[in-house]
């Protein structure tokens, strides 16, 4: 399929000031007016759908030479690699591979399904948790066509209910108990369906993590100046994003959907003891004082294979890491969209994406500082649409979980690029092809003491082909 350039509108006319006369602007406290249906917005506008054709994305970047792309190859290999008990899953895991995870459209990406594009069959924490005779059932909020979520719950739970106690830790959805690798552990699953009666469950979905490499070399500096550009539009549409830093050396953090994270090294390290159970050099440690009888490894399980040679010898998460920081961003393309909007609609879309002031989050792009990794990251402009910063996003959008100085409702922008070919959105997968998609998406940005709420009171009352234009250009991403 034939792939465009994009072409970021830097200097749309801004409808700040003219639409802010003539729209009313509403209270917090009320919060903005909405309206949606399960297909699509209150206006008729509907989310084209999953774009199709060529995957744009999981390939490496095209400066990767000798040694960088062996190393590449081989994280990626280890990414999809299918772990069993023996190589450290468990006692507690959410899935049993990386990729199973970060799948769509390609390694790397975000939930996959069933019945979007690429079809690769149900939700693949199905299969991981009923595997070689394992004893768990599948809760309630996994489903076949639904995201791959992990859960967690945000207050302690006390001999009297819930307390005011933070938690927020991840509960992993499976145990190995029963598996025939894992003879002799008993161990049970969490009581979700009691979480959910006490009101004290929340999800997340996988992040995609396509050009993470570039968003890795972006500098302090550099989110810093931009987080204080255009302060007067900011302050006068109630936005006052913030980084979240890192406690152990003041550096921002930017990875995660709370930008929990400092580097792609934490990022996998953490990723692979929470969701798979795998302990390793960063994190070495068993989680949740298993019983003695479902310690079936050393530890820790991921380690440097000193006796390995070339890429042999770094641990997974080192190569997760490689493989993460070479990923290629995602190539945007007009072709695909279903519906077939003309180039026209698209270029509009871009240009209301501006007007309206989507962009003082989504950040068409940061430059990347100097690299020593590869030519293809150094002094690089990533096109993410994002400002790595956290926002408040309401009390519709909070999770109640605090990460760093991430508080109970706040959330890292998105970035946006790959947009196209995702299927589930927003922190917990909310919104996806059954309730509206992206349509809805944008919707759930406006609630009570949502940083967005100006900018999508000023959506609601752009004309249907203004909507439907802006739709088809973020499915262009």
């Amino acid at each position: 399929m034939k792939s465009r350039k994009l072409t970021v509108v830097a200097s749309a006319i801004p409808l700040f000031f003219s639409i802010f006369a003539s729209v009313p602007l509403f209270s917090q406290q009320n919060g903005p007016r909405r309206g949606s249906s399960s297909q699509g917005g209150s206006s008729g506008t509907k989310d084209p759908g999953v774009r199709e054709g060529s995957v744009n994305a999981g390939g490496p970047l095209s400066s990767l030479i000798g040694t960088q792309l062996e190393y590449f190859q081989d994280g990626r290999n280890r990414f999809q690699a299918v772990d069993q008990v023996a190589n450290g899953l468990g006692p507690t895991f959410n899935s049993n591979s990386c990729a199973s995870c970060h799948a769509q459209p390609a390694a790397g990406g975000s939930s996959p399904s069933s019945s979007q594009y690429p079809n690769i069959g149900p939700n693949p924490q199905i299969e991981a948790g009923t595997t070689n005779g394992a004893s768990n059932s599948i809760p309630y909020f996994i489903t076949a066509t639904g995201p791959v979520r992990e859960a967690r719950f945000p207050f302690a739970v006390g001999p009297n209910g819930v307390t005011h106690t933070p938690d927020g830790g991840v509960h992993a959805v499976f145990t190995i108990s029963g598996r025939s690798d894992a003879p002799g552990c008993v161990l049970a699953q969490p009581n979700f369906e009691q979480m959910q009666q006490m009101n004290n469950i929340i999800f997340r979905i996988p992040t995609p993590v396509f050009g993470a490499g570039l968003i890795e070399s972006i500098s302090d500096q550099t989110i810093l100046a931009n987080m204080q550009a255009n302060a007067a539009l900011k302050h006068q549409l109630g936005i006052s994003g913030h980084p979240n830093y890192s406690g152990n050396d003041g550096s921002i953090t930017r990875f995660g959907w709370k930008a929990q994270n400092k580097s792609l090294e934490v990022f996998s390290g953490e990723a692979y003891n929470v969701e798979m159970g795998v302990t390793n050099e960063l994190f070495p440690n068993e989680r949740g004082n298993p019983p003695t009888t479902c310690l079936m490894n050393p530890t820790p399980e991921d380690a440097t294979n000193f006796s390995a040679s070339g890429d042999q010898i770094p641990s997974d998460i080192v190569e997760f890491s490689a493989f993460m920081r070479f990923l290629a961003p995602p190539t945007p393309s007009s072709q695909g969209i279903p519906g077939s909007p003309p180039e026209t609609s698209i270029q509009n879309g871009q240009a209301v994406f501006t007007q309206i002031h989507c962009d003082t989050c989504h950040t068409l792009s940061l430059p990347t500082s100097r690299s020593s990794f590869t030519q293809g990251m150094n002094n690089q402009t990533a096109a993410l649409f994002s400002d790595l910063l956290v926002h408040h996003m309401g009390s519709g959008l909070a999770d109640n979980v605090s990460q760093g100085s991430a508080g109970m409702d706040e959330f890292r922008t998105a970035p946006l690029w790959g947009l196209g070919q995702r299927i589930f959105f927003l922190h917990d997968g909310r919104s996806g092809p059954a309730n509206g998609g992206l349509v809805n998406a944008i919707e759930q940005h406006a609630s009570n003491g949502s940083e967005a709420n100006a900018v999508i009171n000023v959506y609601s009352q752009l004309s249907p082909q203004q909507q439907q234009d802006l739709l088809n250009f973020l499915r262009s991403l």
